[in-house]
């Protein structure tokens, strides 16, 4: 599955009628667009829906694996110690050597840490580090680390296009705010699979197979898709694993001077968050956790949850869309089932007959294509009048140039057929951390039902992506587990009612795994709260990153 990312976007968004001549990728969700835009879709859904199925969360999880019934309690990755083991002193030891990013007010530095951590004589990572000091007025409080999501989402991109210059000036006057990419993401040697050529084909693959053979391609893709990851990062794909990222970040600190972690994670994040938290409680200082998952899902219940999750942002998407005269769906009236099933014959249409979109690369928009440019809208609120235009122009027009800027945004495609890494690190990160959802498409087949019925719209080409982890080249390292992070300070975990990506559910269930969490609630539509436009929200983060008092356990705000 994915998460997606933040939930401001960098890009325009493009009235149908430019898009042919401007398809600018809408990647980054925060600020203006900078040079390495890409940050995570806190969550993302699928590698062409192709990735969706990898995990969101997995990061970016209830239920048993489909390979291992160990319970989740019983494999929670044990607290480390509190002394730097002699084998890391050195990784620990270093100081971070600031130069210029080339984008103003902000600085970067590359740190190393080990690639195998079990095995730190072996050969390093190095990873890319960012900043912007803390501006004044007020007592410097440290560094406020920031992860937008993804997995495979820029950090750096998301502090240098958003957060750097977009968090409330309170925060920024008081905070160092620091990115870290991850290992494998962007700038931190990023995994690098399909170039952009294969992977225009990789994302139009039909992700809802009508026979054998069209079964039979999309597993091929899936194939093609893993044995290139597998052939251009042999080595990196399999240290790329939340529980490293998290340990990367200790030694991040470290070299900063920080006796603690201060950090807001959106979406996958989150996972990354608290994965830090249960490994150096001691160390977890002020953790705003925002689109929150729950690390003790297996990969199966995780995408089955999220399609659910899809559904209902959907239902919200149709009962807006009715009210307005230029919806393509239905008029005052029809019912969200009804818009369900116009939508879904749309798609069906599209499946056998591709229409032109423009593209000066030949791309047509067919039936993969168009569900993702909606599900793209489906993280943000304020994309819905942008969805009923492209939807308009495409069902009214045959002009698919619309639902193409979306999809491209998504998978953070440029206008020249450049792909960020972002799928391919979604895709290793997310097969690294749990073992695949499905091992056949038999058993992809039969879990139909259960997928059509979570959302009768999505749910089809939602169960055939949760195959994509089978084929993977590297077996899983992790398993689902609870996280309770004993002796952490208090944290902040943020659930939206109705986001898409992270159901409202894996909030209250992170927040009741988490010894010291306090849970607040956005009863509210899209992915993440913070930053959105709710005071109620904004205040409660900023006072508790500001002064250290979490709002109280259970507040709700609208």
């Amino acid at each position: 599955m994915h998460i997606r990312r933040n939930p401001r976007r960098t890009g325009r968004k493009l009235p149908v009628r430019q898009a042919r001549t401007a398809r600018t990728s809408q990647a980054s969700e925060a600020g203006t667009r900078q040079a390495h835009p890409r940050q995570a879709r806190t969550a993302l859904v699928g590698g062409a829906l192709l990735a969706v199925a990898a995990l969101l969360v997995s990061a970016c999880s209830v239920g048993a694996s489909t390979s291992s019934a160990t319970s989740a309690a019983d494999v929670a990755p044990a607290a480390l110690p509190r002394a730097t083991p002699a084998a890391l002193a050195s990784y620990y030891g270093q100081k971070a050597r600031w130069h210029s990013c080339g984008v103003s007010g902000f600085e970067c530095a590359t740190l190393k840490a080990p690639l195998d951590y079990d095995k730190p004589a072996g050969g390093d990572v190095r990873l890319a580090v960012a900043r912007k000091k803390a501006t004044g007025p007020g007592k410097r409080l440290g560094s406020l680390f920031v992860n937008p999501g993804g997995p495979g989402g820029s950090a750096i991109g998301y502090l240098q296009a958003y957060a750097g210059i977009g968090y409330p000036a309170a925060v920024r006057a008081r905070y160092d705010m620091v990115a870290v990419d991850p290992r494998g993401v962007a700038r931190s040697e990023p995994v690098e699979c399909l170039d952009g050529r294969d992977m225009d084909t990789y994302t139009q693959t039909d992700s809802t197979p009508d026979d054998s053979r069209e079964n039979g391609e999309l597993v091929d893709a899936y194939k093609k898709f893993a044995e290139s990851c597998g052939a251009r990062s042999p080595k990196l794909l399999r240290h790329v694993s939340t529980v490293e990222t998290a340990q990367d970040m200790d030694i991040v600190r470290a070299a900063l001077g920080d006796a603690k972690l201060n950090y807001v994670g959106a979406s996958y994040g989150t996972f990354l968050g608290a994965t830090y938290a249960g490994l150096f409680p001691g160390r977890s200082g002020r953790l705003v956790l925002d689109g929150a998952m729950d690390p003790s899902l297996s990969a199966r219940r995780t995408n089955l949850d999220q399609t659910a999750g899809f559904e209902t942002a959907f239902q919200s998407f149709a009962k807006d869309c009715v009210q307005q005269p230029d919806c393509p769906l239905g008029t005052k009236g029809t019912t969200a089932a009804e818009v369900g099933r116009h939508l879904k014959a749309f798609f069906g249409r599209l499946d056998a007959h591709p229409i032109p979109t423009g593209d000066a690369d030949g791309r047509s928009l067919g039936e993969a294509l168009a569900t993702t440019g909606v599900i793209a809208a489906m993280y943000d609120e304020s994309s819905w009048a942008q969805l009923r235009e492209a939807l308009a122009s495409a069902m009214k027009e045959k002009d698919g140039a619309g639902l193409l800027v979306l999809a491209d945004s998504y998978y953070e495609r440029d206008a020249d057929g450049r792909y960020s890494n972002l799928m391919s690190a979604n895709a290793a990160v997310n097969c690294l951390d749990l073992p695949p959802a499905y091992d056949s498409p038999e058993e992809v087949e039969k879990a139909l039902p259960s997928f059509e019925k979570a959302s009768p719209v999505f749910g089809e080409g939602l169960a055939w992506a949760s195959l994509s982890c089978a084929y993977w080249p590297v077996r899983a390292t992790g398993e689902p587990h609870r996280i309770e992070a004993r002796g952490a300070a208090p944290i902040v975990v943020v659930g939206t009612t109705r986001d898409p990506a992270t159901p409202y559910r894996w909030a209250r269930a992170l927040a009741a795994q988490l010894s010291s969490a306090h849970l607040l609630t956005y009863e509210g539509d899209g992915h993440t709260a913070y930053g959105r436009g709710s005071t109620c929200i904004d205040s409660a983060i900023d006072t508790y990153l500001l002064r250290g008092t979490p709002p109280t356990d259970g507040k709700r705000c609208s």
